[in-house]
């Protein structure tokens, strides 16, 4: 389990009330989100746990500000959240970052890694250091999560493997230092090794700068693992919340039940008797 700087004591950065988002019309109306309230607090890791189909990644959009709500409202730093110009957003987002998935739809294909870093440099109001100081600045965050930045210099993202945009992602993020951080199934298309490597690195990088982190992530187990509090999505709606013990350990949702009872447990004996036939 982590060990937050912050915790439940931290500042309160980001939350909502009767967040709603929905989709289509009419007979076709699906509600994605409905009624969602949460708290994230400075440095504090939060997973938001949930099968396919169950709200969380449209959640994580409308956090982003990607995504309109159509019900509800966000409070940012303790006011309502105004992201309704350009300009505004665009301060909105030097706070919150993400992480996504699949990193090969992430980047331009267009801009190579220098300006992929370069950019970073500039939304952070920092495009008039000298050529030596921003190349100091890349190589620093490259290092950060082991690569060379000499090794992708002039590259596309696409000659990299998966594993470098990932770890290039969180470069990236280790240069905006954002005050809370999106990570959508980061790990869920890269090998079991970096996997561990990549939780590691956030986790640093959370350590290092109290920044607040969000998974999204259908893994319970993982969520148990990383998570000071865990909130538990089916439907569009939170059926379950609290710390990770609270919420995992001492499940009340029969949802959250049915999520544990999924996961294998490695010294039980395997029953091959549904199978028979």
């Amino acid at each position: 389990m982590s060990d937050p700087k912050s915790g439940r004591n931290g500042e309160l950065f980001l939350s909502a009330r009767g967040l709603c988002r929905e989709f289509g019309f009419g007979d076709r109306k699906t509600l994605a989100v409905n009624n969602v309230d949460f708290e994230f607090h400075r440095g504090e890791i939060i997973s938001i746990v949930g099968e396919s189909g169950s709200g969380k990644t449209t959640l994580a959009k409308m956090v982003l500000g990607l995504l309109k709500p159509t019900g509800g409202e966000i409070f940012f730093e303790g006011k309502p959240r105004d992201i309704s110009t350009h300009r505004k957003r665009k301060l909105y987002w030097q706070n919150i970052q993400a992480i996504f998935q699949d990193p090969f739809s992430t980047y331009n294909i267009f801009n190579k890694v220098d300006l992929v870093l370069l950019d970073c440099i500039r939304l952070q109001g920092q495009g008039n250091l000298s050529k030596t100081e921003k190349f100091e600045k890349m190589k620093d965050a490259c290092r950060f999560v082991n690569l060379k930045f000499e090794e992708l210099s002039n590259k596309y993202p696409f000659e990299l493997s998966g594993g470098q945009m990932q770890r290039l992602m969180i470069a990236r993020i280790f240069m905006l230092r954002p005050k809370l951080l999106i990570a959508d199934e980061p790990t869920s298309m890269i090998d079991a090794c970096s996997r561990a490597t990549i939780l590691d690195m956030l986790l640093k990088l959370r350590d290092e700068t109290t920044m607040t982190i969000v998974f999204i992530t259908h893994d319970i187990g993982l969520a148990y693992y990383i998570s000071d509090m865990v909130y538990i999505m089916e439907h569009g709606n939170i059926v379950e919340q609290g710390t990770a013990d609270e919420a995992i350990l001492h499940p009340k949702s029969d949802y959250t039940k049915r999520l544990l009872g999924d996961v294998p447990k490695i010294y039980d004996p395997w029953d091959f008797t549904s199978a028979a036939g």
